[in-house]
């Protein structure tokens, strides 16, 4: 029997999105020097990719109210990050119908950006198509990330990843968007979407949400089964529940490529002081959805009321809406 739990896989890349899935909290209102201690973090840690937020319109999200990392313009990002080290890509995420994406993306030789990483729900494929190719063309690396695939029918999977598989698009990610899956299902998705890009070759990536504290877990199984490309966030920041905690990931990956102490170094000086004003991790009303398959929207509203503390009238509300 192989253990491939104790090895490493040397084609196996980390991207950190705590700067875009964290901003999900605070409306990306991360400073300048937030966002600066994460690039350096990445860099030191010897992490490949880091994603500094979204690449979203402006006439949808207000700059009013909105910080720079919903929108990742080129001056926010140079001031942001300083001089630009080439050990670490940077990627940016357009969701599919929420991104002006022919005039905000420019081309690759104009940006700082490396990646380009288009989101969708399923219904969305045709959009998230012309998305991937129009970024492609660019001159970027890009990804296509299938979001909420666990309220998403077999057929429809099915036919949203042969279109995938045609398009440019470098690594096909599944998205766990309400921490629902197990490691069962994490394992056919895995096999699934391998076999869909067979000959391509591309990669699959794991983005794990935290709703029933597996996130990590679901992760390590995807790179069992063969993912190749994993996302994580530093102590887990993100939305709602939080994603896979970057110090336990790179701590399972064995690589020596991959250095634990500047993420606990930014945990200690930059996360451990964000949990006074912010809210993230696998509360109950985030266990509740997940259980459910939901999205955390709900959830994130309830704690953010005055009855927050009131999970089982909750749990009842959710079971009456399903």
């Amino acid at each position: 029997m192989r253990a491939p739990w104790v090895t490493y896989r040397p084609e196996l890349k980390v991207l950190d999105c705590t700067v875009r899935d964290g901003g999900l909290i605070n409306d990306h209102q991360f400073d300048n020097a937030f966002v600066r201690a994460v690039y350096r973090a990445c860099i030191d840690a010897g992490i490949d990719y880091m994603e500094i937020g979204y690449k979203n319109s402006k006439k949808i999200f207000s700059r009013d109210r909105f910080g720079a990392w919903k929108h990742s313009d080129e001056d926010d990002i140079r001031r942001a990050i300083g001089e630009k080290d080439p050990s670490v890509k940077l990627c940016a995420m357009a969701d599919a119908t929420k991104s002006d994406y022919h005039e905000d993306i420019l081309p690759r030789d104009q940006s700082v950006l490396d990646v380009i990483r288009v989101a969708m729900y399923v219904n969305q494929i045709p959009t998230a198509v012309d998305m991937i190719k129009d970024a492609h063309d660019k001159g970027y690396e890009v990804t296509a990330n299938l979001m909420a695939v666990s309220v998403v029918q077999e057929p429809e999977l099915d036919e949203a990843l042969e279109a995938l598989a045609a398009t440019p698009a470098a690594t096909i990610v599944v998205v766990d968007s309400f921490g629902a899956l197990y490691a069962e299902q994490i394992e056919i998705l895995v096999r699934k979407y391998r076999k869909a890009i067979e000959g391509t070759g591309k990669e699959v990536g794991i983005h794990a949400h935290n709703n029933q504290q597996l996130a990590f877990a679901n992760t390590i199984e995807a790179i069992i089964h063969g993912a190749n490309r994993a996302d994580a966030t530093m102590g887990g920041l993100g939305r709602g529940a939080g994603n896979c905690p970057m110090e336990l990931l790179l701590g399972f990956l064995r690589n020596p490529k991959f250095h634990l102490r500047p993420v606990y170094q930014f945990l200690q000086e930059q996360v451990a002081p964000l949990h006074k004003t912010m809210q993230w991790g696998a509360l109950v009303p985030y266990n509740i959805t997940g259980q459910l398959n939901q999205h955390p929207r709900a959830a994130i509203g309830f704690l953010a009321g005055e009855d927050g503390d009131k999970c089982l009238d909750f749990y009842d509300r959710c079971l009456r809406e399903e």
